[in-house]
């Protein structure tokens, strides 16, 4: 496969006039019925990802491509599955490995909606459950819009990464970049990955050692946040470099959802309903999350009183250092994704999880575009948040089970929360974008 790969590569390195087809090719391939589980699809988006952003292709231009070739992708699956209903099993592939049909059929019947937003970042799921959607007879204007939105998160986690990582090649950043770069993305790494080993696991200290190796790595970045310029100003560089007007309004959009005000409203908002509706213990771990990161993000301010990047006309007069956006935004989405996941069987826990971290990733990576974070102070942000989540969750599960909400309860309370982020989001659009003019 690697020689398969290395020819690819190597032929629109010589003709970078087709990357941009090669970008919608290999999107609409991976999200597509039986082919996307079959063809290497994200080994061959990160390798497109990192040519575009070498220089032949804008970082918008990336995005867009790649969200109009996996939105396709989508709807030829649901035509596909529409049309052949359940005749769809006697087709090449399907005959021989039904697995592939049935997984995605016990998701969708069980998950419905949801199944087609979480499902886009599982691999296996992905190209299958639009078809299955069709099969089931979903309404295609509802089908059609739970797909822009998964699209678009989904482009953004899959190609991002690699653009990034080709502009950073192209950049001059300064002496240190890679190495401090490869440490902080190791560090990342090994605990994502131990993370998700205790998650499959399911033991019973499996929060508890989370809250220890997060608090490790954010004792690590407070430490360490001096020592890490090189990287902080590398990837500063490149994210300024990619700043456009129309990106501007998005990321202002998108951090607005991580200010004071409506995390404030929507997380009592989260604790009152649940509250009402006689939920306890998930009333008092989300109370216990949210109100423990507040403070401490606070409380760590002031002491470090580290000051912000010199990007805006106005710079803003607040310290930095952990990322107040950043903490909140992990301490609101995780405590989402638990309370969605509880009752539920590994895969779809972590299914929500990623979910949850990639809504709170969104708003903390805009603040590094916006300027008025450095990439450190978001990751110690990420991980105070993911300490007090994995702390409270742990102390909750050592007095009895945080039990798993019913449906009736969990829709009313996200769509209630979701919505006072939006709605605050959309009426102060306008103001904040002189606020976040840059130099």
């Amino acid at each position: 496969m690697s020689q398969w790969l290395d020819s690819i590569t190597t032929w629109l390195a010589a003709n970078p006039h087709w990357l941009g087809a090669a970008v919608f090719i290999v999107a609409c391939t991976e999200c597509l019925a039986i082919a996307g589980i079959i063809v290497p699809g994200t080994i061959l988006l990160f390798a497109v990802a990192v040519m575009a952003g070498s220089g032949a292709l804008s970082l918008g231009e990336t995005l867009l491509l790649g969200f109009a070739g996996g939105l396709l992708g989508d709807v030829l699956s649901y035509t596909l599955g529409r049309y052949f209903h359940q005749d769809i099993r006697r087709l090449p592939g399907l005959r021989t490995h039904p697995q592939w049909l049935s997984a995605a059929e016990n998701y969708f019947r069980r998950y419905g909606i949801a199944s087609l937003l979480v499902g886009r970042f599982i691999g296996p799921l992905r190209p299958m459950l639009p078809m299955v959607a069709g099969m089931f007879n979903m309404p295609a204007l509802r089908f059609f819009g739970v797909s822009l939105v998964a699209g678009a998160g989904w482009s953004i986690a899959y190609l991002m990464p690699g653009w990034a990582t080709g502009a950073a090649l192209r950049l001059p950043l300064q002496e240190g970049f890679w190495t401090q770069a490869a440490i902080v993305g190791a560090s990342l790494a090994l605990f994502l990955g131990a993370s998700i080993q205790l998650a499959v696991r399911a033991s019973s200290r499996s929060s508890m050692i989370n809250a220890a190796l997060s608090l490790l790595l954010l004792i690590a970045l407070m430490i360490g946040w001096p020592h890490l310029s090189a990287f902080d100003n590398g990837l500063m560089t490149l994210t300024q470099e990619v700043r456009t007007t129309g990106f501007d309004s998005i990321a202002v959009f998108v951090t607005l959802l991580g200010n004071f005000v409506p995390q404030l409203v929507a997380g009592g908002a989260l604790v009152v309903l649940l509250l009402v509706t006689k939920q306890w213990r998930a009333a008092l771990f989300a109370g216990t999350t949210l109100l423990g990161t507040a403070a401490s993000n606070g409380a760590l301010k002031e002491w470090f009183a580290r000051t912000r990047p010199e990007i805006l006309l106005e710079p803003l007069q607040t310290f930095s250092f952990p990322s107040g956006h950043s903490s909140a935004a992990f301490a609101f989405f995780l405590t989402l994704g638990v309370l969605a996941g509880r009752g539920q069987p590994a895969r779809s826990r972590l299914s929500w999880m990623l979910v949850a971290g990639l809504a709170a990733l969104s708003i903390a990576l805009s603040r590094i575009y916006l300027g008025v974070h450095w990439p450190s102070d978001i990751l110690a942000g990420a991980m105070l948040a993911t300490t007090w989540c994995a702390l409270s969750l742990s102390i909750y599960r050592f007095i009895g089970p945080v039990p798993a909400l019913p449906p009736r309860v969990w829709w009313p309370v996200l769509v209630v929360c979701l919505g006072i982020l939006g709605t605050y989001a959309v009426f102060n659009l306008s103001d904040s974008l002189l606020t976040y003019r840059y130099l």
